[in-house]
């Protein structure tokens, strides 16, 4: 059973989506819902079915105080680094909620401060804490949707079924026909780098 609550504040959980793809962006939510919420499908997003994700991401849209979701490209992830550009995409989420929370719960280990606000990095916080794991599914289900526009670009990649993370039948793509303009160059496999053909974006 998930916590509802870290503390007596205004909580916003806060997750990413995406950080380790080979392709296309990075993603973050920040959620901050009613303290009596309760849903008992909700958890861990890597634990729930598309099915389960996509449904639970109309109740919390519903039922959230406030709720936001934000991104870095494929191209600023290479200029600035994943971990820098994921932190910058959740304090986009975190300063777009239209309730300003008074404490951060993030998901992982790592956070750079937003502003004066205490925040607290617990591991596993998505299968721990309801708010976290509802930035996790806003976060997976907003960048699954934007991967299956990017597959329509790019089918070769079968990005409907891996969502650009290093499956075989990605990294087999790659090997054969390059990378696309939506790669992460900075994320290359060095073994795969000699095969490459990096075609014009």
């Amino acid at each position: 059973m998930l916590k509802s609550y870290f503390s007596d504040d205004v909580e916003a959980g806060i997750d990413e989506a995406g950080r380790g793809c080979l392709a296309g962006p990075v993603f973050t939510a920040a959620v901050i819902l009613p303290r009596d919420f309760s849903n008992a499908q909700l958890n861990d997003s890597k634990k729930l079915t598309a099915a389960q994700r996509d449904k639970l991401r109309l109740v919390i849209e519903k039922e959230a105080l406030a709720w936001a979701v934000a991104s870095c490209t494929h191209s600023e992830i290479d200029k600035i680094n994943i971990l820098q550009a994921t932190y910058k995409a959740m304090h986009n989420a975190i300063s777009k909620l239209e309730i300003f929370p008074e404490r951060l719960l993030i998901d992982g280990n790592r956070f750079k401060n937003y502003k004066a606000v205490p925040h607290h990095c617990i591991v596993k916080g998505d299968g721990l804490f309801a708010s976290i794991a509802a930035a996790s599914v806003l976060a997976k289900t907003h960048r699954d949707e934007y991967m299956l526009q990017l597959h329509h670009k790019h089918p070769v990649y079968c990005w409907d079924r891996n969502k650009a993370y290093a499956t075989a039948i990605h990294v087999e793509a790659i090997k054969k026909f390059g990378l696309s303009p939506y790669h992460r160059k900075s994320f290359q496999l060095k073994s795969l780098q000699p095969q490459l053909i990096f075609p014009e974006n």
